[in-house]
């Protein structure tokens, strides 16, 4: 009994700080998100209760419904070109015999490491129209004669950002392909070529069906952090031209920070998150039942 009793309390002291954590980080600032979204909250006015209005004026706003349609835009984009460019390198990097295999993961995983903002300033740079490098690779090759405004122009900013994003985050992707990877038997490779099985053979009824859980879990991955998509568009774009280049995330950020209209930012987000949650769950459903 002594012992149970001892047991109970070592795993709630294991828990607690989980616990803590969960409640100051998350519980809290949503209950209070929750209550700032049913007023007037601006930064240095006070606040005066609204109710649902918040809402209301959310479904009306044009600019939400446009930030919105451009946030899917860019996750329907850049979600297939990081999964297959990331399972392309994780089948090159994990071929065995291959000569500097480290060297080559090193350096394909190596932007990962960066932060975000400073890959942003990096690409900035690079794609500037008067010094940037990829404008004079391009004249040097004679395929344009004019620098190109990459960041200005509707088209080639949503190119030059999703270029940016890939660059940053196939890395990561990479590792959990070429750790699905090194999860499968290697006698089932070696059964299929006695079988007379090519390698494309293999990759589609050996190596896909069986990565399927790791395709799962890095499509979601790839998918909630375009949905969440503010950083490279705040420092590469700035929601230009003609703030067509403004995520839901970015739009909720002006409003609440630049208007100071804490209450209207704090009823888009709780919105945004069930919609999230919504994904989440949808994504969930249909991976069980692939799996049954």
């Amino acid at each position: 009994m002594v012992s149970a009793k001892r047991e109970s309390l070592s795993n709630a002291v294991y828990v607690l700080p989980t616990v803590v954590f969960v409640l100051v980080f998350f519980i809290v600032p949503l209950c209070m998100c929750v209550y700032m979204s049913l007023f007037n909250w601006t930064m240095f006015q006070g606040h005066r209760f609204l109710g649902l209005k918040n809402y209301v004026d959310l479904f009306v706003d044009e600019q939400f419904f446009r930030s919105l349609s451009f946030t899917l835009l860019y996750t329907i984009f850049i979600t297939p070109v990081i999964i297959i460019t990331a399972f392309l390198l994780a089948l090159m990097v994990n071929r065995r015999g291959m000569h500097f295999l480290g060297l080559y993961r090193t350096l394909y995983f190596l932007p990962v490491v960066i932060g975000l903002s400073t890959s942003s300033l990096l690409w900035i740079w690079l794609l500037n129209d008067r010094v940037g490098v990829v404008n004079a690779a391009i004249m040097g090759l004679g395929i344009i004669r004019d620098p190109v405004i990459w960041l200005g122009r509707t088209g080639l900013s949503l190119v030059s950002v999703v270029l940016s994003v890939l660059w940053k985050t196939v890395g990561f992707s990479m590792i959990l392909f070429l750790g699905g990877l090194q999860s499968i038997p290697d006698e089932l490779y070696e059964s299929a070529k006695i079988d007379g099985c090519s390698y494309l053979a293999s990759l589609g009824r050996i190596t896909l069906p069986l990565m399927r859980r790791t395709f799962a879990v890095t499509i979601l991955l790839s998918v909630i952090g375009s949905l969440l998509a503010f950083d490279q568009f705040y420092i590469m774009t700035a929601g230009r031209p003609a703030n067509s280049t403004v995520t839901s995330v970015y739009w909720i950020y002006l409003n609440s920070f630049q208007k100071f209209r804490l209450g209207y930012g704090s009823a888009m987000s709780l919105v945004y998150l069930a919609a999230l949650l919504v994904f989440c769950i949808f994504q969930f459903k249909i991976f069980r039942f692939q799996e049954e």
